[in-house]
């Protein structure tokens, strides 16, 4: 895990905004192009819980290129 991260679960993005030793910020988004969302707050072990299933959208694809 790094930050700014973006994984793809279901049909929501997950992009790690800030990693710390015990904890991680993640904004949940549903659109990339807008970059709209919410912002929370988790621990580090409920955030992998939370990813489990999800797949590392690769940076060229979350781009505006």
């Amino acid at each position: 895990m790094q930050q700014n991260q973006i994984w793809k679960q279901g049909d929501q993005y997950l992009c790690i905004v800030e990693l710390e030793r015990l904890s991680v910020s993640y904004k949940a988004m549903t659109d990339l192009r807008t970059k709209e969302g919410k912002h929370f707050q988790v621990t580090k072990k409920e955030f992998c819980r939370l990813l489990k299933g999800a797949t590392l959208v690769s940076p060229s694809s979350g781009s505006d290129a």
